[in-house]
């Protein structure tokens, strides 16, 4: 297992948001997957790295340094009705160009997690292994 650190700088703006069911939902069973450890989710179309944990996923610009961009945080999901409903929680900007990226953020991060949680399906089919049973 490796350690990664990454850098936060000083908190610019926090704004309430809402992330779709599905998508919250998808954060959390490959957060399950991988054991309580964190997940790396690549997201290829923007050249962005979100790393999730147990309280937040960060935003790390592939192409630049260390530094978190933005943050979701805060997740109720005990507010919703139904597993379906949208999730509130924060949005945290570190940077000026963060509020931009957070345009295209939400509906490219819920791609990735569809992409990786393929792959992650397509893995565990190849290590399934069938066993004869004796006549």
């Amino acid at each position: 297992m490796s350690e990664e650190v990454f850098y936060r700088t000083q908190e610019l703006a926090r704004l309430q948001r809402q992330l779709p069911g599905a998508t919250y939902n998808l954060v959390r069973r490959l957060f399950r997957r991988m054991a309580g450890d964190g997940v790396f989710v690549p997201i290829r179309t923007m050249q962005y790295l979100a790393v999730v944990d147990d309280d937040e996923i960060i935003f790390v610009d592939g192409a630049g340094n260390r530094s978190i961009e933005l943050a979701w945080q805060n997740f109720r999901p005990q507010a919703r009705g139904t597993l379906t409903d949208p999730v509130v929680y924060e949005v945290v900007y570190y940077t000026s160009g963060a509020a931009q990226t957070m345009v295209r953020l939400q509906e490219e991060f819920r791609r990735s997690l569809v992409e990786l949680d393929r792959r992650y399906a397509v893995a565990a089919v190849r290590r399934a292994q069938i066993i004869k049973l004796s006549r």
